[in-house]
C-alpha cells in the first residue's frame, strides 16, 4: 500500500438529504504512521444470531444415528456429506459445529408450564435464561447473547444492534399456555424485561441503516423525485472520489452499486405487491415478498452491506415463527413447517424434515458466500464475523430441548479456528457455548451466562 499523509477516518459517512451511508473499510482509512492493530489488520468482530424454530431431524433418536444434522467424525476432517449442514461443505474450514448441547432453561419448570415449549424458546435462544410465565407485561427472561456484545462493542457505530425477522409477527397481549406473546416475538432482549421490537420490513431495515430521516410519507416523496438515495449523495462521492487511490475507489464503487442492487429489488418488491395482483400475505408490509427464500435473501444482504460499512456490528435474524405452517416447496417437501416437524417418529417423514433443514441451512451458505466476497480490512467479513445458528428446541416431535442444532461460522477475526467437530458429553448446557464465546469476545469478566457450568473446549 502506498502511506501518504491522507488519513480518512473509519468513522467518515456521506451525508445528504436527510441520508448517513458509512463507508467500507478503505486503504485510505490506515493512518501514515499505523497503530499496532492497524498494522496487523485488525478489523471489529461482527456478530450474527440466526434462530430456525422446530428443531432438527437430526434430533431425534434415528436422525442421530444418520447423523442426519451433524456429522458422524468429530474433530477435524468430517465429512458433512450426510448431514443437513452439507450445503456449507465449501465453508467447512469456518464451520465450528457444537453437537450434543441441551437447552434446560426451555422446558418446563412446573406443571403449570406443560405445553408450553413453543411459546418459551424463542426467547430462551439467545438468553439461556427461563422465562416467567405471564401473560401480562411483567415479562422477565435475561439479557441476550447479541445485547452483551451491542452493549460493549456497538456503541461506536450508527446503529448499536439490528433485529429483523421473517414472518409476521401480528400477535400482541397474552398468547397460549399461559405467555405473553413477548416472548415469541423477539430473540433479542437488551435487559431482562425489555425485548427489542424486530422488523421485517426490507424498506424499513434499509432506511434504519442509512439514516434516510423524515416520516414515512416525507420518505415516500423523495422515493418518488429520486430513484436511489445515492442521487442525493452524488456530490459528495464526486467529492470523495477524487481524494481516493484507484483500489479505494473501486472498493467504494462496488459498495455504492451493492446500495443501489438492493434498492432495486426492494421497489421492485413494492412495485408488484401494490400492482393489486395476488398476494400469498396481504397483510404483510408492502416491502415483503411472499417468497420466504426471496426475503430471507434480502435480509442477509442488507446485513451484509451493514457490516461492510460499519452501519452495526450485531444482528439478531429470526428466520420463522414458531407453530408456522409455511412450507419451504424449494426444499422439495410441501409439507407445512410445522406439520413436518411433527413426524411421529416415521423414519420417511424424519428423512422429509432433513429435506427441509438443509434448505434452510442452504440460505446460510448464501450468507456466507456475500460474506467471503466483501474485503474487510486484509480478510473478508467471513474472516471477522461470529455467526450463530441454531434452534432452541431438539427433537420437535417430542416438544424437547435435548441435542439442540448448532453451528457458529467465521473466525471471529482469529478468535475461532474453524474446521472443527465439537461433541459434547450427554447433559452439557447450550449456555456453555454462549459462555465461551462471550470470552472468546473478550468477556473475560464473565462467570456464567444462563445456566451455564463452565466453558467449553471449540
Amino acid at each position: 500500500m502506498l502511506i501518504t499523509k491522507k488519513h480518512m477516518s473509519r468513522r467518515t459517512v456521506l451525508r445528504g438529504m436527510g441520508a448517513a451511508v458509512s463507508l467500507p473499510f478503505l486503504e485510505s482509512m490506515v493512518s501514515a504512521m499505523p497503530s499496532p492493530q492497524e498494522a496487523g489488520g485488525s478489523q471489529p468482530v461482527r456478530v450474527a444470531c440466526l434462530e430456525i424454530v422446530h428443531g432438527s431431524a437430526g434430533s431425534t433418536r434415528w436422525g442421530l444415528t444418520q447423523n442426519m444434522w451433524s456429522p458422524a467424525k468429530t474433530g477435524r476432517d468430517f465429512d458433512l456429506g450426510p448431514s443437513a449442514l452439507s450445503p456449507l461443505e465449501p465453508w467447512k474450514d469456518y464451520l465450528t459445529i457444537v453437537s450434543n448441547t441441551d437447552m434446560r432453561p426451555a422446558e418446563a419448570w412446573g406443571l403449570k408450564e406443560i405445553g408450553g415449549d413453543h411459546f418459551r424458546s424463542s426467547t430462551v435462544f439467545l438468553t439461556q435464561s427461563h422465562p416467567k410465565q405471564t401473560q401480562s407485561s411483567d415479562v422477565y427472561a435475561g439479557i441476550s447473547f447479541d445485547q452483551y456484545y451491542a452493549k460493549r462493542f456497538g456503541q461506536d457505530t450508527a446503529l448499536p444492534s439490528l433485529q429483523i425477522h421473517i414472518e409476521h409477527i401480528d400477535n400482541a397481549g397474552g398468547c397460549d399456555y399461559g405467555y405473553s406473546c413477548a416472548y415469541t416475538n423477539s430473540i433479542s432482549w437488551e435487559t431482562p424485561t425489555k425485548p427489542l421490537p424486530m422488523v421485517n420490513d426490507p424498506r424499513m431495515v434499509f432506511d434504519q441503516l442509512f439514516g434516510v430521516g423524515g416520516s414515512a410519507e416525507e420518505r415516500a416523496k423523495r422515493r418518488q423525485v429520486d430513484s436511489s438515495i445515492l442521487d442525493w449523495l452524488s456530490h459528495t462521492v464526486a467529492d470523495l472520489s477524487t481524494r481516493l487511490g484507484p483500489a479505494d475507489r473501486h472498493r467504494l464503487d462496488q459498495h455504492l452499486e451493492n446500495m443501489r442492487e438492493i434498492e432495486r429489488r426492494i421497489a421492485k418488491i413494492e412495485e408488484q405487491n401494490a400492482s393489486g395482483d395476488y398476494r400469498e400475505m396481504p397483510d404483510a408490509p408492502v416491502g415483503v415478498p411472499d417468497s420466504w427464500d426471496e426475503h430471507v435473501k434480502l435480509m442477509m444482504d442488507l446485513q451484509v452491506l451493514a457490516f461492510a460499512g460499519d452501519s452495526t456490528r450485531v444482528s439478531a435474524f429470526k428466520l420463522s415463527r414458531d407453530v408456522s405452517g409455511r412450507s419451504f416447496p424449494e426444499s422439495g417437501v410441501d409439507t407445512g413447517f410445522h406439520r413436518a416437524s411433527h413426524h411421529g417418529e416415521d423414519e420417511q417423514r424424519i428423512t422429509q424434515y432433513k429435506a427441509i433443514n438443509t434448505y434452510h441451512v442452504s440460505t446460510v451458505a448464501y450468507f456466507a458466500d456475500q460474506l467471503a466476497k466483501t474485503p474487510d480490512g486484509d480478510g473478508t467479513l467471513l474472516d471477522n464475523i461470529m455467526l450463530v445458528y441454531g434452534s432452541p428446541m431438539g427433537d420437535s416431535n417430542l416438544h424437547n430441548h435435548k441435542r439442540v442444532p448448532f453451528f457458529v461460522l467465521g473466525r471471529a477475526g482469529g478468535k475461532l479456528e474453524g474446521g472443527v467437530h465439537v461433541m459434547n458429553p450427554d447433559g452439557t448446557p447450550a449456555a456453555n457455548m454462549y459462555l465461551t464465546l462471550l470470552h472468546r469476545l473478550g468477556f473475560d469478566d464473565m462467570t456464567t451466562f444462563g445456566d451455564s457450568t463452565g466453558d467449553m473446549a471449540l
